[in-house]
């Protein structure tokens, strides 16, 4: 029979996307890296869509006024986690891209998590024929374990 210690996980990744329930899903992600004494790794990718029609100096503004924004979001929780002293690290990870393919080629394949915690965004049903769902990507394409936060 296993150790149940051995079914701890070590490193945590929290996809955040922006939106106001990311506090919900960040604080749920440091309870689950905390419990398990693991490390946690913040991810969020800069969307790169909305701004391929920018001039190239006029994009990399937004980009950058985009990943601004998110830090500041995040920053009051960052520090509250970083005080606790049952979270061994905590890294946060910025890329910029196409969600999926980011989020999948250059954050979730290169940190190799044991948990992914993402939340669910509920678009209606007309948005999610022609957006999908990031947190079904997710379940399809990862091999650990995925917690969706609603």
């Amino acid at each position: 029979m296993e150790n149940f210690k051995d079914l701890e996980y070590q490193k945590v990744f929290v996809c955040l996307d922006g939106t106001e329930q990311q506090r919900h899903v960040l604080k749920r992600a440091a309870i689950v890296a905390a419990n398990n004494h693991a490390e946690l790794v913040i991810g969020h990718v800069v969307d790169v869509t909305p701004f391929e029609s920018f001039e190239p100096a006029k994009a990399e503004q937004a980009l950058e006024a985009k990943e601004s924004e998110f830090r500041a979001s995040i920053s009051d929780a960052l520090k509250r986690i970083g005080e606790s002293d049952q979270i061994p690290s905590v890294e946060v990870v910025i890329e910029r891209g196409r969600i999926r393919e980011t989020l999948k080629d250059k954050m979730l394949d290169a940190i190799e998590p044991d948990m992914v915690v993402c939340g669910a965004r509920g678009l209606s049903s007309i948005k999610y024929a022609l957006l999908g769902s990031i947190s079904t990507f997710l379940l399809r394409n990862c091999d650990c374990d995925i917690l969706v936060v609603k």
